[in-house]
Formats: C-alpha cells, sequence, structure tokens
C-alpha cells in the first residue's frame, strides 16, 4: 500500500502547509558582497567571436589580422575581469598596496587596439583611429582606472605590512584549497557551513591587517590550524564523495564548529588587546603631559 512521504518541509495533510519562516539574517552570505567581475566582463568575452567567425572568409592577410584583433580583445576581457578582482580586494582592506599592475588601464588599451586592428584590416584608417580612440575611452568609463595609490599606508612600518601580506596571502590559499575541495562532496549545505567558517576566518585576517603585531600571535592559526583544516577537508570530501557517510559528515561538521569558534575568540582577543594596548598608551601620554604640566581638557565638560 502506498504511503505519503513526509519531512520536515513536508506540509501536515491535517494543519495545511507549515508557513514559511522569515528569512536569517545570519545566513551563509551574511555580509558577503557580489563580486562585480560578472555580466558585463562574461559579455566581454563573448562580443569578440564574430571576429573570429568572420575572420576565416577574408584574404590572408585580413585573416592574421582580424584574428589578432580577436586575440587582443579576449586578453583585454580576462585582463579586465582580473582588475576587477585586484580592485575588490584593495577595497575590502582598509590598508592595501595598489596593485602592482594597472590590469584595467591595460585592458582599455587592449581593446582599442583590439577595435583599431579590426578596423584597420577592413583597410579605413581613419575609422580604425577613430574606433581604437573610442574603445579605449568606453572602456575606461564602463570599468573605471585601477587604484594608483597605497590606501592607509601613512604612518606604517612597511616591512611589517609586507610580513602580513605574505602571510594572509599564504592563508587565502589555505581557504581558496578548502573551497576548492568541498566542492567535490556536492553537498550544497557543507559548502554553506564552510563559507561560514572562512568568514570568520577572513575576519581574523582583517584585524591582523589594521594592526601588523598581531601577526605573531596568530601565526600558528594562519598557518598551522588552516593547514591542518585544507588537508582534513580534502581527505574529508574524498571519503563524503565515495560513502556519503553520515558519521565522516557529522564529524567534519564538528570540526567547523570548533574551527569557527576557536577563530572567532582568538579575533576578539586581538580586538581586546589592541584596545588594551592602546588605553595604556593614552595613560602614559596623559602622565607624560601632567609631569609637563599641560592641563588635560576634562572630556565630561
Amino acid at each position: 500500500m502506498a504511503q505519503r512521504y513526509g519531512g520536515r518541509h513536508s506540509p501536515d495533510p491535517k494543519t495545511g502547509p507549515t508557513p514559511a519562516s522569515p528569512p536569517s539574517q545570519a545566513g551563509p552570505y551574511a555580509g558577503q558582497v557580489r563580486t562585480r567581475a560578472g555580466g558585463r566582463v562574461n559579455f566581454l568575452f563573448l562580443a569578440p567571436l564574430p571576429l573570429a567567425l568572420r575572420a576565416f572568409f577574408l584574404a590572408p592577410v585580413g585573416l592574421a589580422m582580424t584574428l589578432a584583433a580577436f586575440g587582443l580583445l579576449i586578453l583585454a576581457a580576462w585582463l579586465t575581469r582580473e582588475g576587477i578582482l585586484a580592485q575588490e580586494a584593495y577595497d575590502a582592506r582598509k590598508i592595501a598596496r595598489r596593485p602592482a599592475i594597472p590590469r584595467k588601464i591595460f585592458a582599455s588599451i587592449l581593446t582599442g587596439a583590439g577595435l583599431g586592428l579590426a578596423a584597420f584590416a577592413d583597410g579605413g584608417v581613419v575609422s580604425a583611429a577613430i574606433l581604437a580612440v573610442l574603445g579605449a575611452v568606453l572602456h575606461g568609463f564602463a570599468f573605471g582606472l585601477d587604484p594608483l595609490k597605497d590606501k592607509g599606508m601613512e604612518g606604517i612600518d612597511t616591512f611589517q605590512t609586507d610580513r602580513v601580506a605574505r602571510a594572509v596571502g599564504e592563508a587565502e590559499k589555505h581557504l581558496l584549497a578548502m573551497k576548492d575541495a568541498i566542492q567535490r562532496a556536492r553537498d550544497r549545505e557543507l559548502e554553506a557551513r564552510l563559507d561560514r567558517f572562512l568568514a570568520s576566518a577572513r575576519a581574523m585576517f582583517r584585524t591582523i591587517e589594521d594592526d601588523p603585531r598581531d601577526l605573531t600571535a596568530s601565526r600558528k592559526y594562519l598557518s598551522v590550524y588552516l593547514v591542518g583544516a585544507r588537508d582534513a577537508t580534502a581527505k574529508f570530501a574524498d571519503i563524503y564523495a565515495r560513502s556519503r557517510s553520515a558519521e565522516a559528515r557529522a564529524d567534519y561538521l564538528r570540526l567547523l564548529d570548533d574551527l569557527e569558534a576557536n577563530f572567532t575568540g582568538k579575533t576578539q582577543k586581538l580586538l581586546i588587546d589592541d584596545r588594551s594596548d592602546l588605553d595604556v598608551e593614552i595613560e602614559v601620554l596623559r602622565e607624560r603631559l601632567a609631569r609637563e604640566g599641560v592641563q588635560m581638557t576634562n572630556e565630561q565638560n
């Protein structure tokens, strides 16, 4: 005899459908911003395709020039995407160096060169020059320029910030490896849970970048703990993809819970220590000013 399927999210035949609960404000994607490296940027990869098809109906010289124009436009699209990703990383940090290579500026130049070369293949020098200039200018207006100066670097020890940048860069590689590995498990809930841990780890990164002195106290989190988490994630993903073991899944979720709790707790401790250091420095300055006979302003007035 057939039986009605029932589950946690199935409607009760007696009471009717369960009303939908309001969306949680602390979901796995809370605080994350959708990347701008899509949409218009993806269109840049598609727009030159007619050139590749048209090239094979031209004479040998026109074929070579049109394919070269196609290659320049594809390279410009790739540089544009990489430039946008670099700028998003720059904008996400309070302290950041400008990108070493101005990718979007180069992309604008290559876009103009590609359009100009495609027009020149038809024999029009004037139209080629006009398209080259317009293409470069419009690309610059559409996607903007690269950051051209460092941000928040005034009065900061560049040696320390370089050490932090290298350590955070290596830690980010571990996070990306975890993200790639968990996709092999083909479980959306696990991917979302891992995203929450990655967000807590990146919150620690931002705290260390704000105060490079925190790097020494946090180095084992950025290296030892993340390397272990990366290796555990890779092994779990391989096992779970083959066996779909509920026990292995539960163990991995507990591991993520422990990791997130430890990273969050360490981040909070770093913030408290930073505040304590500030209070000490302020108190020392007050005492020095008092010895110099400087009258302090009463903050309650």
